[in-house]
């Protein structure tokens, strides 16, 4: 899995934030755009593309783009 390929899943999950704003040192947390939903998008997005089920509480301690793409191939070894 490249990280590429990873921001570009997770940007797809915003429809009002320009995908330039996405790198992996991104806080999604301050993110105007950032809710609830997005976080279970997110969540689903991961499911379905890395075959990586995280839980809630794995999403609530991340901040950064980074930090999920760690948990994910983590998870995905």
């Amino acid at each position: 899995m490249e990280a590429i390929e990873f921001i570009n899943n997770f940007a797809a999950q915003f429809d009002e934030t320009d995908a330039s704003e996405f790198t992996l040192q991104t806080n999604f947390r301050g993110l105007d755009e950032w809710s609830s939903l997005n976080a279970l998008a997110i969540l689903n997005m991961i499911g379905k593309k890395y075959s990586v089920i995280l839980k809630p509480e794995d999403m609530k301690k991340a901040n950064t783009i980074q930090e999920l793409f760690d948990l994910v191939q983590l998870y995905k070894k």
